[in-house]
């Protein structure tokens, strides 16, 4: 009889795959294996587990359950045009701006608070919130995709090998 091996939880704020183009389930696929060279379990609503309540209460009960976090913003919305804090004094034009999901803010709020080490990805264009330079100590990454280059995946693999470390320390803590 094989027993599986153990995996450590992590959980993956991402959208769900029919909710993916086919270059970004590439770049998730890429940190899929990633998570499993280093015997870690993705973790996510609508992808591992599949709610019971509400769903913001099911990420609080998974996450507590994780020993990391991994944030991947990808463009789920884009607008061609718009205003930025419209009709106040400091309103702003833009154009082609690009919106992650909103689970990925709410997700990484939670992740934050339970103390658990992130790693952050984004897509060009993803901006604001978690995903703004600065706003947290989690250094924001470069969303991996098929045209990454060999050097960027094994500079990539190091980053996994330091979050990895600290998951793997959250895991084993007493």
């Amino acid at each position: 009889m094989k027993i599986p091996r153990l995996r450590i939880p992590v959980f993956v704020s991402a959208p769900s795959p029919d909710n993916l183009s086919p270059s970004q389930e590439a770049s998730a696929d890429i940190i899929h294996k990633m998570l499993v060279r280093y015997k870690l379990e993705w973790r996510a609503l609508g992808r591992s587990d599949y709610p019971t309540d509400l769903p913001l209460k099911e990420v609080l009960r998974m996450i507590k359950h994780c020993s990391g976090g991994i944030i991947l913003g990808f463009e789920q919305f884009k607008a061609h045009s718009g205003e930025f804090r419209s009709g106040s004094r400091k309103a702003k034009s833009a154009t082609d701006v690009s919106f992650p999901t909103p689970w990925n803010q709410l997700e990484a709020g939670i992740l934050f608070s339970a103390g658990l080490p992130i790693m952050i990805f984004k897509e060009p264009g993803i901006d604001g919130g978690v995903f703004g330079i600065g706003n947290s100590e989690v250094f924001i990454h470069k969303m991996p995709n098929s045209q990454t280059s060999n050097q960027a995946l094994d500079d990539l693999d190091s980053i996994f090998q330091k979050w990895f470390a600290r998951v793997n320390t959250h895991y084993y803590a007493d």
